[in-house]
């Protein structure tokens, strides 16, 4: 599988719009506590995992596991210290050598794997002791919640989306699917929480102006998107820049968090 978003400002792109506040508050609120075992699944940067980490404290441990050599090496070099370890796997094989954790952790990963979300859940899973906490962050409508846009850039984006859930397993819903990984699985004490990852309006930050834009340049060198209305990727670009960058613009993405325990038997 090759990762969506991959280009050369990958690692700054995930550095930049990670914000350890949110880490923080959705990972205590799942139940991350002092003296865990962890692990960060598709752990990307290592950022964090580095967060993560800290809510752990010395009497604890936490693995970041991902696919790419590159983020693996920058994770090392930036994050690496003693208590954390980073590996390279690809999260879709048996990763049950890695040892059992109290706490698996999988954040904005299942939208890349439509067709293979469930299995990937029960991989990951594997990984967890007896009554160990599996917490899954997604988002929902993902992509496809602005105001503001023309008929023509609405029509296009959404056609972009179809496109990219038929030819690269992407998953715009993958938010509202999670309750139903952890409970067709058996967990036990499933909880969850809706809020807003993205809300975006008045004049955008330029973190948010970043991660946005550099999306829209990367799918739209990556694939030959049929967009209606557009004679080129490179026209639809500068629309849509044109109206993200218009402080008139309402944007925002739901965010779902679900958490369970694994059951005991």
């Amino acid at each position: 599988m090759q990762y969506i978003m991959e280009n050369e400002d990958e690692i700054l792109r995930l550095e930049l719009k990670t914000e350890e506040s949110a880490v923080v508050e959705q990972a205590h609120r799942a139940g991350l506590r002092e003296g865990m075992r962890i692990a960060d699944i598709g752990c990307g940067t290592g950022r964090t995992t580095s967060i993560l980490h800290k809510l752990v404290g010395p009497s604890g441990f936490t693995l970041g596991v991902d696919g790419s050599k590159e983020r693996i090496r920058h994770a090392v070099h930036r994050y690496g210290e003693p208590g954390i370890t980073f590996v390279q796997r690809d999260i879709r094989e048996n990763l049950q050598d890695l040892g059992r954790f109290d706490f698996v952790w999988m954040r904005f990963i299942l939208e890349y794997f439509k067709n293979e979300a469930f299995e990937l859940v029960q991989n990951v899973a594997a990984l967890l002791e007896p009554r160990g906490i599996l917490c899954l962050i997604d988002l929902d409508h993902n992509s496809l919640n602005h105001y503001g846009l023309s008929n023509r850039l609405e029509r296009a984006i959404q056609a972009a989306i179809a496109q990219m859930e038929e030819r690269m397993d992407f998953d715009p819903y993958a938010g509202r699917k999670l309750y139903s990984h952890l409970y067709r699985l058996g967990f036990q004490d499933i909880s969850l929480h809706v809020g807003a990852h993205h809300l975006i309006y008045g004049t955008v930050r330029d973190t948010d102006a970043f991660n946005w834009i550099k999306k829209i340049e990367v799918l739209a060198g990556k694939m030959q998107f049929d967009l209606p209305g557009y004679s080129s990727p490179r026209e639809f670009k500068e629309d849509f820049i044109q109206f993200f960058k218009d402080p008139g613009r309402f944007t925002y993405t739901p965010l779902i968090i679900c958490w369970g325990r694994k059951s005991s038997s």
